[in-house]
C-alpha cells in the first residue's frame, strides 16, 4: 500500500503530472500527493541534489520518477527540458506550473528595471514557456489539467513587481482556459496564501499569524497538497478559468 490514504488512493493511476519549481516546497509537497495518488512525477528545478531527492522520494511510492534541471525563464531552456521529458514520457495529464518567486518589492518608480524584467520572467514568462511547449503533448494524450500556482497579491494593488507578474499570470489562465477547453483540458490558478518555505523562512513561521492578516495563519507546503489533488480529479469538463484559494479573506 506504500502508506496511501484511502480517499487518494490510485485517483492519478496511469497519469503523468510535471511540476515546475518541485525541488522543494510547495512544488515537492504537490509532487508527492500526486505520486502517493499513484501518477509518475517529473519534476522540474534547477538545483540537481533537490531534483535527486524529490525523485528518490517519488519512487519510494513505487511510482516511476524523473527530474530534469532546467531555467523556465530561457525558452531555449525550457524547449531543451521538453525534448527530455519527451524521451522519458510518452504522455502528460497534468501539469503545474509553481516556478516563481519574490525578487523584489521596489516601486515602479525606484524600483530596479532589471528586476523587474527577471520578476516577469520568472512570474510569468515561465509558465508561458512551458505550458506553450507541453501542451501539444497534453493534447495528444487526450486532455488534462493545468494548475497555475499564483498569489493574492496579484488581486491587490502595492509595491513589486511580484504583484504585476501574479496578476497577469490570473488573466494568462483565463485565456490559456479559452483556447484548451476544446481539447478537454481544464486551467485554474490556486492561490496557497501564507506558506512557509525556504524562499519564506525568517519571514513567516507555520501555525503563526501571517503578519499582512491577522485572519491568515501560516502553513506548511504540504497543506496546499489536497487543493492541487482536489483540481485534476475533477472529472472531465470540470471547472477551468477558475481560481481557487487558501485564503481566508476576500481576494
Amino acid at each position: 500500500m506504500t502508506g496511501k490514504t484511502q480517499s487518494t488512493d490510485q485517483a492519478l493511476a496511469g497519469k503523468v503530472a510535471l511540476i515546475t519549481g518541485g525541488g522543494r516546497g510547495i512544488g515537492r509537497a504537490i509532487a508527492l500527493a500526486y505520486a502517493d495518488a499513484d501518477a509518475d512525477i517529473a519534476v522540474v528545478a534547477r538545483t540537481q541534489p533537490q531534483l535527486d531527492e524529490v525523485v528518490g522520494a517519488v519512487e519510494s511510492l513505487g511510482r516511476r520518477a524523473a527530474g530534469f534541471a532546467c531555467d523556465v525563464t530561457s525558452y531555449d531552456a525550457v524547449k531543451e527540458m521538453v525534448s527530455m521529458f519527451r524521451s522519458k514520457f510518452d504522455r502528460l495529464d497534468i501539469l503545474v506550473n509553481n516556478a516563481g518567486g519574490i525578487l523584489d518589492q521596489g516601486s515602479i518608480v525606484e524600483g530596479d528595471p532589471e528586476v523587474w524584467i527577471s520578476g516577469i520572467e520568472l512570474n510569468l514568462y515561465s509558465a508561458y514557456f512551458v505550458s506553450r511547449e507541453l501542451l501539444p503533448i497534453m493534447i495528444e494524450s487526450g486532455g488534462g489539467k493545468v494548475i497555475n500556482m499564483s498569489s493574492n497579491q496579484g488581486r491587490t494593488p502595492g509595491p513589486g513587481v511580484y504583484r504585476v507578474g501574479k496578476a497577469a499570470l490570473w488573466m494568462f489562465t483565463q485565456s490559456l482556459s479559452m483556447e484548451v477547453w476544446q481539447h478537454d483540458i481544464d486551467v485554474n490558478e490556486l492561490i496557497p496564501g501564507p506558506v512557509e518555505t525556504y524562499l519564506t523562512r525568517g519571514l513567516m513561521k507555520v501555525g503563526e499569524t501571517a503578519t499582512f492578516a491577522a485572519s491568515e495563519r501560516v502553513k506548511p507546503p504540504k497543506d496546499v497538497a489536497p487543493l492541487a489533488l482536489w483540481l485534476v480529479t475533477q472529472p472531465e469538463g470540470g471547472p477551468t478559468g477558475q481560481s481557487f484559494s487558501l485564503v481566508r479573506r476576500p481576494i
